[in-house]
């Protein structure tokens, strides 16, 4: 009896938790996706982002003409039955600062929020370049010099530099389709709560930090780590005061938060299409935007560059900068990506910015493959568009 008892206020104390577990469990499934990825805010915790006092609303002249057709490997798909079957929700092309399309799908609103995933690297990399010009953080500096606690761990000697461009050399398994992969062991840990900080500690050194370029998602949370600890602000603080509000973000935004209160960095940033949009506009204009220079032209300029050799992973063939996917071709483009085809695609050449949101339930067992055609479709995108510059 004492047991079923004991069982049964465990139960209570956890249901919650347990809840979101399952939730998480079927979360990618095809009937569920599109509805989750819409309404995270209100499965999980989350921090709040106003929106700006001087929000920026970019002029809009519809009528883009996106090409019927695109060729990837030989092979020409139909660009509407493309958009249709990785499960498109939003759709925004901008060029010469003016919105030119726009269209959402599948439910989704032009105010409402949506989850970023990987996308939100990019924020995080450009508010370490903020730190980095106000002196407040140094490239060079190492994780246990401001993290004493990481003393021991996979992250010991690891620089700002090196996690800026995944290269801490921490032993980790990012593939999707692999339920024991380490990525999917953190899903886990992230459904029940679990500190983000305690999973990161559990991390091993693989090679010598700085040797190898191996994407790591777990690199850009402990960026935040060192980002937070340095400026002596919470990650929504800064955010706010460095990138919503001199930026003009149209509406609220958040970032989802575990158990201890902190942030999900490294993918949990819940913002509209036009506002994710916005950090590509950013890039796009070498830091200056809403009349304020976020961070300046050279960080520009290095973080969408790429740093040594490509990523050691097939899943991953494209060049990276500072948490910014360069795709190899020669028109200067990169990107911002998240997993189920979250994209900020920039190709400053010709003065465009493609963003695309998705719930694609395929991503899991074909990922690679349609975050390829995705790059065809942009960079066919841009090869027919006009230069306005």
């Amino acid at each position: 009896m004492v047991g079923v008892l004991l069982v049964a206020v465990l139960l209570v104390l956890n249901r919650d938790r347990l809840k979101r577990l399952l939730i998480v469990n079927s979360f990618f499934d095809q009937k569920n996706i599109v509805d989750n990825f819409q309404d995270v805010d209100d499965i999980f915790p989350h921090s709040e982002l106003q929106a700006s006092h001087q929000a920026l609303a970019l002029p809009v002249r519809l009528g883009f003409d996106f090409p019927d057709r695109f060729s990837h490997g030989g092979t020409k798909y139909q660009t509407q039955k493309f958009l249709k079957d990785t499960q498109t929700e939003g759709l925004l092309v901008i060029q010469s600062d003016t919105i030119v399309h726009e269209e959402y799908r599948l439910g989704l609103e032009p105010s409402e929020r949506h989850i970023s995933w990987s996308m939100s690297k990019s924020f995080i990399g450009t508010l370490i370049g903020v730190a980095v010009e106000q002196g407040k953080l140094s490239l060079e500096d190492k994780v246990e010099t401001l993290l004493p606690d990481f003393v021991g761990t996979g992250y010991e000697g690891v620089t700002v530099r090196d996690l800026l461009g995944m290269r801490s050399g921490v032993l980790f398994d990012e593939d999707y389709g692999d339920f024991n992969s380490d990525i999917n062991r953190f899903g886990r840990a992230f459904a029940l709560g679990t500190s983000y900080r305690e999973f990161a500690q559990s991390l091993q050194n693989e090679v010598s930090p700085g040797s190898r370029c191996h994407y790591v998602s777990i690199d850009t949370q402990m960026l935040s780590y060192m980002l937070t600890k340095s400026m002596g602000a919470s990650l929504t603080e800064l955010m706010q005061q460095y990138i919503w509000d001199p930026m003009g973000m149209e509406h609220k935004a958040g970032w989802i938060l575990d158990d201890t209160g902190y942030e999900l960095a490294l993918g949990g940033l819940l913002a509209t299409l036009r506002d994710f949009a916005k950090l590509g506009l950013l890039y796009k204009n070498e830091g200056l935007l809403n009349g304020h220079q976020i961070v300046s032209k050279e960080w520009i300029r290095t973080a969408t560059s790429r740093h040594k050799s490509q990523p050691a992973s097939e899943y991953h063939q494209m060049g990276y900068g500072y948490q910014w996917w360069i795709p190899g071709s020669d028109t200067g483009d990169y990107m911002m990506i998240g997993i189920y085809d979250q994209f900020v695609y920039v190709n400053p050449a010709k003065d465009l910015i493609i963003a695309k949101l998705s719930a694609d339930y395929n991503f899991k067992e074909n990922g690679p493959a349609i975050r390829a055609r995705h790059i065809s479709f942009f960079q066919e995108v841009a090869r027919q568009t006009a230069s306005h510059m």
